[in-house]
């Protein structure tokens, strides 16, 4: 686990700006205290709400069905006074997304979730189901629509207390987190332009599940390609001068040497999740299966890979990146092979300024009686649509949905003691946000 440490000059400097500030942390204050009750008054809401938003399907091509769940939100964020709107995705292949805004005045807060789950129309996983003992199970409920509706209810609390007017708001809900639509540059432009806008964002993704933890790091992900060629033949032939290693062995003699020089280089990894060898043409189905002809007694003519590579920083993905390429390059006998890396997720390596809003939304947890939080170790999380904003914020942190367990399986399971309790914790964090700000 990924642990935090601050120098003592530092931690004395933010104790300092908090008691001059006039903010509280030996415990919550008057209007906290209300913030909390109030939170508590309206979880039956919130509740139904998060059942509602399950129960309809919005698998990332179910464009429909990720409308309608944008919808649902839409109207949520219009009984708050929001300014809201559908953003169409016709441009990108996809749903769209919803994009609300709220205030004239405080800091500049982007909320970020998503619509989309990886559950399609012909899923069996389709309804929200009590299974007692406070966990709950549904398609999508921990990724991310219980994310979603804690972001709905700590705004809702906020302003039922008089308290959203201390802030700015900007929400973005994507309609393709699990499935980007292309290219990213349209798909991903909502949030580049929030995070332009903002100081801050926040991610209600679940992080590792664990409410103990929050993201302030997160590795990038980006797709690659391999294709290879050989020298066809029978196999006989194989390691002859005439016909070397075929396309098969140079598939296996680039992936041994990538996991060989990228397994150990930082925070990287490089998995091939998808690859054939044979002869005669290749095809591909849209659900990414390969047919290729061949007979088990022929050297290949032709191998395919398409895998991802993830990193941490710029220089870590420039550096994986650099490996690659020269390890293509250096073919066996009588072979050739292209490398073409697609885009992807950017890196959100982990700031100092990350570093301090997770600290200061660990002391929010401690002053609730909730425990401290501490940050994810990036291996334990995968990418995220705050990726895209991270680099054009002053602070950014993701992981404060709703955890559970079995994301991205008919075994999804929220626990939903952390509904309750992260809704309090986005709550008093964005008050204490606007009072840092306010008394700066």
């Amino acid at each position: 686990m990924l642990k935090i440490i601050q120098p003592i000059a530092k931690c004395a400097l933010l104790a300092f700006s908090l008691i001059s500030s006039g903010l509280t942390f030996a415990g919550l204050s008057e209007p906290e205290s209300r913030l909390r009750e109030r939170v508590i008054q309206q979880l039956p809401m919130a509740q139904q709400e998060l059942a509602a938003a399950v129960n309809i399907n919005s698998g990332t091509m179910n464009f429909a069905g990720v409308e309608k769940v944008g919808r649902l939100y839409q109207a949520q964020f219009d009984q708050l006074g929001f300014d809201t709107q559908w953003l169409p995705g016709e441009s990108f292949n996809r749903a769209g997304h919803l994009q609300a805004s709220y205030g004239n005045r405080g800091p500049k807060l982007l909320m970020i979730g998503h619509l989309d789950t990886v559950f399609g129309k012909e899923s069996t996983f389709q309804r929200f189901q009590d299974l007692g003992n406070g966990k709950v199970a549904g398609p999508g409920i921990t990724d991310m629509k219980g994310g979603n509706t804690i972001v709905v209810a700590a705004l809702r609390a906020l302003k039922a207390e008089g308290l959203l007017d201390e802030m700015q708001v900007r929400v973005v809900f994507t309609g393709d987190e699990e499935s980007s639509g292309r290219p990213l540059s349209l798909s991903k432009k909502a949030i580049i332009e929030g995070a332009k806008w903002a100081d801050i964002a926040l991610g209600f993704e679940d992080g590792d599940s664990s409410i103990k933890t929050a993201v302030v790091a997160r590795r990038g992900s980006m797709g690659w390609t391999l294709k290879v060629k050989g020298r066809p033949a029978h196999s006989s032939q194989v390691f002859s001068e005439e016909v070397g290693y075929g396309a098969a062995y140079e598939m296996a003699r680039i992936l041994n040497a990538f996991r060989g020089q990228i397994d150990g280089l930082g925070a990287a990894t490089v998995n091939p999740g998808l690859l054939a060898a044979g002869n005669g043409q290749m095809k591909m189905d849209a659900t990414n299966a390969i047919a290729m002809a061949g007979k088990s007694n022929i050297v290949p003519q032709l191998a395919y890979v398409k895998g991802d590579l993830r990193t941490l920083s710029p220089a870590e993905l420039a550096q994986a990146q650099a490996k690659m390429k020269a390890i293509v390059a250096a073919n066996l006998k009588h072979t050739e092979a292209e490398l073409v890396f697609a885009e992807g997720y950017p890196p959100m390596p982990p700031t100092e300024a990350n570093k301090e809003l997770l600290s200061w939304y660990s002391q929010v947890s401690e002053d609730l009686d909730y425990g401290p939080v501490a940050a994810v170790n990036p291996r334990k999380a995968g990418a995220a649509d705050i990726s895209f904003a991270a680099d054009h914020v002053e602070m950014a942190m993701d992981g404060l949905g709703l955890m559970g367990a079995g994301g991205h399986t008919v075994d999804e399971v929220a626990d939903m003691d952390s509904f309750q309790k992260n809704i309090h914790k986005a709550a008093i964090l964005m008050h204490r946000l606007a009072q840092r700000h306010k008394n700066k």
